[in-house]
């Protein structure tokens, strides 16, 4: 076991401090990324200035932290520009103009699959916020719309979970090599499907009747006519899919960092942007450069920082010791990993799986153990049990403005019990 640095307890309280700002930041009026930046900071600064320490040996595993956790900030960086590239040419109508269901729950799944499926290509927040801005149109009647909501969360969530781009704490796994792009999906996407099915299940009990015809035609908000689909907005839906999705196969071939392919393929749709926009005047919003002014830098910030502070306790030594304690007082790797997925409900699951990858050594679980693949579903879907335990989550409280007590209400139990079937699935 590593040596536990001097300044344990310092680093303890520290860390404990920004991460409580982070979870109350809507109390503390603090930008939770300003906050995991200031304590990733002052964690390392601790580590390199305690006595006994070779300053040497400190920046050594500092860069190397740093490299493993830029590769993630990259990776996220060219995915949200690409699907903000998409966006930005009304890509995303062609999922709209699918949705035709009358029925109630019928639409539920409708909704629920679309979700499920986009989430794995694209990611669990972006197609939150996609379904959401759908669903406004589609349904109009709030009361009713909160519910086809909490579905998103669930399977946006559960669809991020089984693949290596559908969830941020997947994508630090299958870089940092603990998963393996088809192992994961081979092995996820049984019980990722048993938890959306089960959820969407008792969700829909309680819907009856149909909507009436006008309301399950997507509109134009402020002409109330028909939404016409921009002429490029296909091409640029498929393409960025088809980009997405090529990711993977890229790492594969050439055996190079995900985030570099991420990279080719946003330098594929910039390419693609210049040529058929720099002629046109009145198409600058169109264009690469505009659309990163969009891009949501504060939460890529957040990552960095939170990674950051993360790797310090372990360059610290306080993970290792975390993972020794557990394995003396739980033992059991399954019921650790559902553990971990609970806490995601309260906790943000980017620092926990962080934690457990600092935790635990593929020296002793190998690269798609069972033990990295429950923890990818656990955290990837114990998030949903409460609305503040996933990006997702936080979207649809802030577009809908939801309250914390009626997701407690209306959608975690039925979340819960998705949650605990697939991981129960996966266990047998």
């Amino acid at each position: 076991m590593e040596a536990i640095h001097p300044y344990a307890l310092w680093l303890i309280a520290i860390f404990v401090i920004g991460y409580t700002f982070i979870t109350f930041e809507h109390v503390a009026k603090i930008n939770k990324a300003t906050v995991a930046l200031f304590t990733a900071v002052i964690l390392w600064t601790l580590i390199f200035i305690a006595k006994g320490m070779e300053p040497a040996g400190i920046a050594t595993i500092f860069y190397e932290e740093l490299a493993n956790i830029s590769q993630v900030v990259f990776f996220l960086l060219g995915a949200l520009t690409v699907v903000e590239i998409v966006q930005a040419h009304d890509g995303f109508r062609i999922v709209s103009n699918v949705i035709r269901a009358k029925s109630k729950r019928s639409l539920l799944w409708l909704v629920g699959g679309i979700a499920f499926f986009l989430s794995s290509i694209l990611d669990n927040l972006t197609t939150t916020i996609v379904m959401l801005t759908i669903l406004r149109t589609v349904i109009p009647a709030r009361r009713e719309r909160l519910l086809f909501g909490g579905a998103v969360v669930i399977a946006a969530n559960a669809g991020g979970a089984w693949t290596p781009i559908g969830d941020v704490t997947t994508t630090m796994l299958w870089i940092g090599g603990q998963l393996t792009t088809f192992t994961m999906m081979k092995e996820l996407l049984l019980p990722s499907s048993l938890c959306l099915v089960i959820s969407c299940t008792l969700l829909s009990l309680p819907l009856k009747g149909h909507f009436p015809p006008k309301e399950l035609l997507p509109e134009n908000s402020s002409t109330g006519t028909k939404a016409i689909l921009d002429p490029l907005g296909p091409l640029f839906f498929f393409l960025g899919i088809g980009l997405l999705i090529s990711v993977p196969i890229f790492k594969i071939v050439t055996g190079m960092p995900p985030f570099m392919g991420m990279l080719f393929a946003l330098s594929i749709l910039w390419i693609i942007t210049d040529l058929l926009h720099s002629s046109y005047a009145d198409r600058h919003h169109l264009r690469v450069p505009h659309i990163l002014s969009r891009i949501d830098l504060s939460g890529t910030l957040f990552f960095l920082g939170i990674l950051l502070a993360v790797s310090a306790l372990g360059a610290a030594g306080l993970l290792t010791a975390l993972a020794h304690w557990f394995d003396t007082a739980i033992g059991n790797t399954t019921i650790i990993a559902i553990l971990i997925g609970l806490a995601s409900a309260i906790v943000d699951n980017v620092p926990l799986v962080a934690a457990t990858m600092g935790m635990y050594d593929t020296a002793i679980y190998p690269v798609d153990a069972p033990f990295w693949q429950l923890i990818a579903y656990c955290a990837g879907t114990g998030g949903s049990i409460l609305v503040v335990g996933s990006a997702a989550g936080v979207v649809f409280m802030g577009i809908e403005k939801v309250d914390f007590f009626w997701y407690l209400r209306h959608i975690s139990l039925s979340a819960l019990i998705g949650y605990l079937a697939g991981a129960l699935l996966y266990a047998l």
